[in-house]
């Protein structure tokens, strides 16, 4: 886990918050983390995490059984193209036959936001620790994209 939190912050403009007791994130979420393109440095407004790790079970997403000890699960925003490519299936489609989402080293739908274009591996291994960073990295360049975007002046009309 801790490694995967290191080559994130490496991306270019990345912002990894790791919510700690005390701080001003709640119970819930400590020791989280929470992967955002902010070349600023400030968590932006109105956008979601592009990636994230969690580390124990949250309320209505039980299904990785992420209670025991290390046990933890990425979660990573690949869209729909990606999401066909690497689960064989579109994600607005969801058959919902059963999975195991408590499958260790496996990319597979998340359990709660696959509908969305959310895939998560729990604990990655051998098998995935290469595609987790190498699907964070896009979805780090997606992030950048979307930003600049909504960034981008807006010109007037043109007279004709």
């Amino acid at each position: 886990m801790e490694q995967i939190i290191r080559t994130v912050r490496d991306f270019d403009g990345a912002l990894v918050v790791v919510p700690e007791p005390e701080g001003a994130f709640p119970r819930i979420a400590w020791g989280d983390a929470f992967f955002y393109y902010a070349p600023d440095g400030s968590v932006p407004h109105n956008v979601q995490p592009y990636g994230t790790i969690v580390t124990r079970n949250h309320p209505g997403d039980t299904a990785s059984d992420l209670d025991p000890p290390d046990r933890w699960r990425v979660n990573i925003h690949v869209g729909r193209a990606r999401f066909r490519d690497l689960v064989g299936e579109d994600p607005r489609t969801l058959d919902g036959r059963p999975r195991d989402h408590r499958a260790v080293d496996r990319v597979m739908p998340h359990p709660v936001y696959g509908a969305y274009g959310w895939i998560c591996v729990v604990t990655p291994g051998d098998r995935t620790a290469d595609t987790v960073v190498s699907l964070l990295r896009a979805a780090h360049d997606d992030a950048r994209r979307r930003s600049a975007r909504r960034h981008e002046p807006v010109r007037p009309p043109e007279n004709d």
